[in-house]
């Protein structure tokens, strides 16, 4: 952890601080969701990370992009917010956020497919179908709800 976040727990130790956060859907041709998995909770998830201080937000969604997946996001759409009571977590280690995320959507992209070690496990694509929110990390699950509501997934139709 660096940056603005890192320098906020120094301060207020595990005690539950607001994260602002972007974040990237990375979509394939085939519409499969690239997601990877976390190295802290072992669930699976997109891009994303904190937005530093004087950071427009799109540019933090497109770091996090190239930092934790390798890829460059040529075109990016706003996809939605994340925020409220679903979104507050409490991390493997004990540092506990409310979240404030800007999510979008990624179509255009380019380089090389590759995990940041320290974060993430694995990363692969996923059809639509495969994707049960039991395998997804409990602060962003309401964005997976909305994105299979509106392109498709196991619950589309509820």
């Amino acid at each position: 952890m660096t940056g603005y976040i890192a320098e906020m727990r120094r301060l207020v130790g595990h005690r539950t601080i607001m994260q602002c956060a972007a974040s990237i859907i990375v979509v394939d041709e085939q519409g499969r969701l690239l997601l990877g998995r976390r190295t802290d909770n072992h669930l699976w998830g997109y891009s994303g990370g904190s937005v530093e201080i004087d950071e427009h937000v799109e540019d933090c969604a497109r770091r996090e992009l190239q930092e934790e997946m390798g890829l460059i996001a040529d075109d990016i759409e706003f996809f939605c917010i994340n925020s409220g009571l679903e979104t507050h977590y409490i991390y493997p280690n004990g540092d506990e956020v409310s979240n404030v995320e800007i999510i979008y959507l990624c179509r255009k992209y380019h380089g090389n497919i590759r995990p940041q070690e320290t974060e993430i496990e694995e990363l692969r694509f996923f059809d639509l179908k495969e994707i049960d929110l039991s395998m997804i990390s409990p602060p962003i699950r309401p964005v997976f709800e909305r994105y299979l509501s509106i392109y498709g997934g196991p619950w589309a139709n509820r």
